[in-house]
């Protein structure tokens, strides 16, 4: 699909634009989600980096833990310190934008719920979208479209 998505941060100091859909969205349940966001949840489109365009202005890279131990690089607007996306595990050709930071937020629906054993007990999950207690096999729910897109941009292809 040739369909773009304009987002940013909350004072407009950096904008961007996703240059396609992204390959699979999460919305995921963890506690560390929940604590970085101040919420029950983060919807995460994971995308390829060659894929989101600066339109203005160059968010701050801000490391964090990560349960896995492999790293969590957030980043956030300089100004307003909005987190815009995130690298997890270091892998610097792929981002997981938080759809949250979108003009249109609603545009993308998570693809799957994760880490549902860590939901917030009032949150009801659409019967319609699968869930998964920890995570999910990639192969078995992932599109063949978007598994070519992350062999190609992971270099495994």
């Amino acid at each position: 699909m040739s369909e773009t998505f304009e987002g940013g941060c909350s004072c407009g100091a950096v904008r961007y634009r996703l240059t396609s859909r992204p390959m699979f969205t999460n919305c995921c349940h963890c506690l560390d989600c929940q604590k970085q966001t101040g919420g029950a949840f983060a919807i995460n489109a994971m995308i390829e980096t060659s894929r989101i365009e600066m339109l203005s202005g160059e968010p701050v890279v801000i490391e964090m833990p990560s349960p896995s131990g492999r790293g969590h690089e957030v980043h956030r607007c300089p100004k307003c310190e909005v987190a815009l996306w995130s690298n997890y595990g270091r892998r610097t050709w792929m981002r997981f934008v938080r759809v949250a930071t979108l003009d249109a937020p609603h545009a993308i629906k998570p693809d799957a719920h994760i880490f549902t054993r860590s939901r917030v007990p009032w949150v009801k999950l659409p019967e319609d979208t699968p869930a998964f207690e920890i995570y999910y096999d990639t192969a078995k729910q992932w599109s063949p479209e978007s598994l070519a897109r992350l062999a190609a941009a992971s270099g495994k292809a």
